[in-house]
């Protein structure tokens, strides 16, 4: 028996008797999997690299979306600049009120003024680490190293997340209100990430 063809199967047409469920939910994958990899590499320029593309920032990190497109031209569309911004799960992005720049929360390794102005903590926050680092951070505390700030998260959950990335995490507790007391800046990000200079020992604790 000869199997009726309808078209070409990677133009979207299928065989008769394929599942079409399982096709989009293929290719849903896939999408997904592409839209994750262009955000790795967004972050990558808005935070570490812009001149590795040839697009430059201003001195508040933002850089102009048209001129992002022309420098990922062909690799990057607006709707899937739209895409990442509005659906990435740790908000890594902002667009400005009109939607013509774009920069990343925090995270940045190169000079740039996010214009936070300093707040009032929560009592407590947390880090989630590595626990390869672990032993570091319980001798001299929390230090920003190549970044701006040390990040820091307002709920167990997120801290654990951000620490399993690597391995195993390992969570400290940091008693973000003594520190405030004792004249520690505190800054939060657009996308509530909490942001200070360091963690001193004395205000660090191991969470079992």
């Amino acid at each position: 028996m000869v199997t009726k063809r309808i078209a070409n199967p990677w133009s979207g047409n299928r065989l008769e008797g394929s599942n079409p469920s399982a096709s989009a939910k293929g290719e849903e994958r896939m999408e997904k999997s592409l839209i994750k990899a262009k955000s790795k590499r967004l972050s990558y320029i808005l935070r570490h690299r812009p001149d590795s593309v040839g697009l430059q920032l201003d001195h508040q990190g933002w850089a102009s979306v048209e001129e992002l497109l022309e420098c990922l031209k062909g690799r990057l569309t607006r709707e899937e600049l739209e895409e990442i911004v509005r659906t990435n799960n740790k908000q890594r992005f902002a667009f400005n009120e009109d939607c013509s720049k774009i920069r990343a929360n925090q995270g940045h390794s190169i000079k740039v003024d996010l214009a936070y102005e300093p707040q009032v903590p929560p009592d407590v926050l947390y880090h989630g680490t590595v626990n390869k680092a672990a032993s570091s951070i319980k001798a001299t505390g929390l230090k920003k190293m190549n970044r701006h700030h040390v990040h820091l998260s307002v709920d167990v959950e997120t801290a654990l997340d951000v620490g399993s990335r690597r391995g195993k995490p390992v969570l400290f507790c940091v008693d973000a209100k003594k520190m405030h007391e004792d004249g520690y800046k505190f800054f939060k990000s657009e996308n509530n990430v909490w942001l200070t200079d360091s963690v001193p020992v004395d205000y660090l604790k191991e969470r079992k």
